[in-house]
């Protein structure tokens, strides 16, 4: 992970006090549809690193900060919903820091996701591994961004202007 998102954990958030007080908290990673294609599914959009390759990244930057991190992956919709859900019920529990998660394709369709997130009241951050402004206009509205308490696009893949 870039150096600079590694110093905005580090600034603030669940990753912040985990770091700062010596308390290892977990965070949950959560992986949509299609995204146990990565590294092969068109890498031009979303590079040539594999799911296991993001997960080694993400595990390493979680031990920087002293962080434990849980990384699952479905495309199954109602499979999502469920880890949401029980999310909640670890962050309610004080068991979860919260999620990190990359809905894929259901961001952009999926209500159904959005209102897990608002029920289960769960620190969610949406990550997207393209520049979605780059692409489809259907993909610059995400249902999940609104109740997200973050967004980052994150580019796996070859970076392009709305130009190209």
């Amino acid at each position: 992970m870039p150096a600079d998102l590694r110093k905005a954990a580090r600034a603030g958030g669940a990753a912040g006090h985990a770091a700062d007080t010596g308390d290892v908290r977990t965070v949950l990673v959560i992986n949509g549809p299609n995204l146990n294609l990565l590294g092969t599914r068109e890498p031009g959009v979303y590079g040539t690193t594999s799911l296991a390759g993001v997960e080694k990244m993400c595990r390493a930057t979680a031990a920087e900060l002293g962080v434990e991190v849980e990384f699952r992956q479905t495309n199954h919709e109602g499979r999502l919903i469920d880890w949401l859900h029980e999310a909640g019920r670890r962050q309610a529990d004080g068991g979860l820091a919260g999620v990190v998660l990359n809905a894929g394709g259901y961001a952009y369709t999926s209500l159904a996701l959005r209102d897990a997130v608002t029920a289960a009241g769960v620190r969610v951050v949406e990550i997207h591994v393209s520049n979605v402004f780059a692409r489809e206009s259907f993909r610059h509205e995400s249902y999940l961004s609104p109740v997200a308490c973050g967004v980052v696009n994150y580019c796996l893949g070859t970076c392009r202007n709305h130009d190209n």
